[in-house]
C-alpha cells in the first residue's frame, strides 16, 4: 500500500534515535521494539494509528488513544515517558517549541464555558479519584509516607495559617471547587466564608456539603464571576487555589486588580497557582500544551512567575513569601493517576470512553510534567499595600509552620 513505506520510513529512523521501554504492535502482527526490555505496549489499529508515527508528538500520540486508533498496555505513567523520547525522537525538537501565548480575550461568556467544560463532567466523575474532601488542586506533603487525604488536609491548614485567619474575619476563596477551604475555614478557623465558582456542578454539591455540616451560617458558595463582586475592601484575607491559570495573560491585571479591590487595607492575599517554565510564558511543547489546551482546559494559560509577580506587584499587592510547591504537585498527581487506573471502569461510567482515555493521559502526564519541571506551581502570600507603613505581618515567618 502506498503509506507503508513512510510508515516504514518513519519506525526505522525512530529506532535508531530512541531508546525507551516501549512495544509497537503494528496491525499486521509485526513487533517493533525501542528497547531490549519494554514494560509498555502501543497496539496500533490500522493507518489511523500508524499515522501517528509519522511525525510524533505528545499530542498525536495522545490523539491516536483517545480516538481509539492505539490500545495502550502497561504503566501509563511510563508510557508518558516512552512518548516523550519518541517525541524527541524528531531532530531539533525543543521543550518549548512554538509560538507565545496569544493571549485570548477570556470573557465572562468564555471563561464560563472554559470552566464548565473542565468542571462539569460530574460530580461522580472527580469523587472517583480524589480525596474524600475532593481537593482538587496540589496537596502538601509533610512526609513521604502522607496518605493523599492527609496531605489535602495539611494544604487547606497551611494556606489557612499562611493568611492567619481569624475567627470572625471575611474570607474570600476565588475558584473555590467543591468548598473544601470555605469548609475548613469556616469550621477550624472561624472565619465567615465565602467561595465563588463558575461550575454548577461545584455550586451545587458544594452548598449541599455546607449544609450537611451544619456550617451555613458562617459559609457559603455563590455562582458568579470573580469580576461580578461588588464591593471595595469587602475582605479581610482572600485565597485563589488553581484558579489563575483560567484568567488568560492579558487578564492578569484585571485579575489581581479585583483582588486588591475587594481586599481591606493591610489584607492578605494568598495565590496559588501553576506558572510556566519558561521565562517567555511559552506553553510547553512536543504537542503537550497543545493537547492540554484542546481537551482539557480551553484557553488556559500560564505565566512565568515573574510575570505573576510584576502584575501583582503593580496593584499594590507586596510579596511576602514565596513557596513553591512542584514536587508536591508531581507526587498529588501520582496519586490522582493511581486511582485513576483503579477506577478506570467506574470512570467510563461516569463518562464515556473517549473521556476516561483523555483524563487517563492528562493526569499521568502532570504527573510527569511537574516530576520533570516542564510547568511549576508557587503560592504567593501577598499584603494590601496602598499606603506607607508595615503589614500586619510577624517579622519572621516562624509562624507558618507552628
Amino acid at each position: 500500500m502506498f503509506w507503508e513505506r513512510p510508515v516504514e520510513n518513519a519506525l526505522s529512523n525512530l529506532q535508531k534515535r530512541v531508546h525507551a521501554p516501549v512495544r509497537l504492535v503494528l496491525w499486521d502482527g509485526r513487533e517493533v521494539s525501542f528497547d531490549e526490555s519494554p514494560r509498555v505496549t502501543l497496539k496500533l489499529h490500522g493507518t489511523r494509528g500508524a499515522s501517528a508515527l509519522m511525525k510524533p508528538s505528545l499530542m498525536s500520540l495522545a490523539e491516536a488513544y483517545i480516538d481509539g486508533y492505539a490500545d495502550l498496555e502497561g504503566d501509563v505513567r511510563e508510557a508518558i515517558r516512552s512518548a516523550e523520547a519518541i517525541s524527541r525522537g524528531v531532530p531539533h525538537r525543543s521543550l518549548f517549541e512554538g509560538a507565545l501565548h496569544h493571549r485570548s480575550r477570556h470573557s465572562r461568556r468564555d471563561d464560563r464555558e472554559a470552566i464548565q467544560h473542565h468542571y462539569d463532567v460530574s460530580n461522580e466523575f472527580y469523587g472517583l479519584w480524589l480525596d474524600p474532601r475532593m481537593v482538587y488542586s496540589c496537596a502538601y506533603f509533610k512526609s513521604e509516607g502522607d496518605t493523599l487525604e492527609q496531605a489535602q488536609l495539611q494544604k487547606l491548614d497551611h494556606i489557612c495559617t499562611k493568611l492567619q485567619l481569624q475567627p470572625g474575619e471575611k474570607f474570600l476563596d476565588i475558584g473555590c471547587g467543591w468548598g473544601a477551604l470555605v469548609m475548613r475555614a469556616a469550621e477550624k478557623f472561624g472565619v465567615q466564608a465565602t467561595g465563588i465558582t463558575l461550575s454548577e456542578n461545584q455550586h451545587r454539591l458544594a452548598n449541599e456539603r455546607i449544609r450537611a455540616a451544619g456550617l451555613q451560617d458562617r459559609c457559603r458558595v455563590e455562582l458568579v464571576d470573580y469580576r461580578d463582586l461588588p464591593g471595595e475592601g469587602v475582605f479581610d484575607k482572600i485565597a485563589s487555589v488553581g484558579m489563575f491559570e483560567h484568567v488568560g495573560l492579558a487578564n492578569l491585571p484585571v485579575y489581581f486588580g479585583t483582588v486588591r479591590r475587594l481586599l481591606r487595607e493591610r489584607g492578605l492575599f494568598l495565590n496559588h497557582g501553576i506558572t510556566a517554565t519558561n521565562i517567555e510564558n511559552r506553553p510547553v511543547g512536543m504537542g503537550a500544551g497543545e493537547f492540554i489546551g484542546k481537551y482539557v482546559f480551553p484557553k488556559g494559560e500560564l505565566p512565568h512567575l515573574h510575570l505573576a509577580v510584576k502584575e501583582m506587584s503593580a496593584q499594590k499587592l507586596e510579596v511576602r513569601d514565596v513557596e513553591c510547591l512542584r514536587e508536591h504537585y508531581a507526587k498529588t498527581c501520582a496519586f490522582w493517576s493511581d486511582n485513576f487506573e483503579r477506577r478506570m471502569p467506574e470512570a467510563v461510567a461516569a463518562s464515556n470512553e473517549r473521556i476516561a482515555r483523555i483524563w487517563r493521559v492528562y493526569l499521568a502526564g502532570c504527573a510527569y510534567g511537574f516530576e520533570q519541571g516542564w510547568i511549576s506551581i508557587y503560592q504567593v502570600l501577598m499584603s494590601k499595600q496602598e499606603e506607607p507603613g508595615k503589614t500586619s505581618l510577624p517579622l519572621t515567618r516562624e509562624w507558618m509552620y507552628r
